[in-house]
């Protein structure tokens, strides 16, 4: 299984131009480590959007699902530095799956990503057989890994938002396509975001570009 672990983060935001340069040298200097560092967690990327919206995404493994509701990683959450209660206060457009990594096909991570969000509309297990079927990345070049994450919607919900605010999406599934650049998803992609018995269940696509990853082993935990 290529993508380290049994659980993701996902998180994904705008920001708004005047603390962009803040916002990402908090990101790069203090917050992956940070997360990275808690128990449970292996690896963290960050991505730009080539092409989607919101314009930044992070992808958080952690080596089960479980450790994304842990003392260790809610305490994480209830005491966040200054700095990061500064920047999180920034976040448009905010989306938050704590999900479960239930496909995972191919070998290695890629240094574009292609993302497809779908919001499942009942028939979850007929749907995961599909997607399985689907995220085949053997006959497709430049592709390395394909994935499928499905939202806990208990847990999946904006940091930033009002907790007992409706969150629709917040059962969300999302497919992850890694390939070695981004024209290698303009030919792949289709095969989820162009098939026509999912689209009524799509509801936004994108492509990213890897900004940098960081791993359990880099920081020495």
């Amino acid at each position: 299984m290529p993508m380290a672990g049994k659980g993701m983060l996902l998180t994904s935001m705008n920001i708004d131009a005047a603390h962009e340069a803040e916002f990402n040298r908090w990101y790069d200097r203090e917050h992956l480590e940070e997360r990275v560092a808690i128990a449970g967690f292996l690896e963290a990327r960050r991505y730009v959007a080539h092409d989607g919206n919101p314009k930044y995404l992070s992808l958080y493994s952690t080596e089960t699902f479980e450790v994304l509701d842990s003392p260790a990683y809610r305490t994480a959450l209830s005491n966040q530095t200054d700095w990061s209660k500064a920047n999180i206060a920034r976040f448009r457009n905010m989306i938050r799956a704590v999900a479960r990594i239930t496909v995972s096909r191919g070998t290695g991570r890629g240094a574009a990503l292609g993302i497809v969000r779908l919001r499942p509309a009942g028939g979850e297990t007929r749907l995961r057989t599909a997607l399985r079927e689907l995220l085949d990345p053997a006959e497709l070049d430049g592709i390395i890994s394909m994935h499928l994450i499905e939202s806990d919607p208990a847990l999946s919900k904006p940091i930033t938002d009002d907790p007992s605010a409706p969150n629709p999406g917040a059962g969300d599934w999302f497919v992850l396509v890694d390939g070695t650049d981004v024209d290698a998803l303009a030919a792949a992609m289709p095969r989820v975001s162009g098939n026509i018995a999912l689209k009524p269940l799509i509801v936004s696509n994108g492509v990213y570009r890897l900004m940098w990853d960081l791993a359990k082993s880099d920081i020495g935990g």
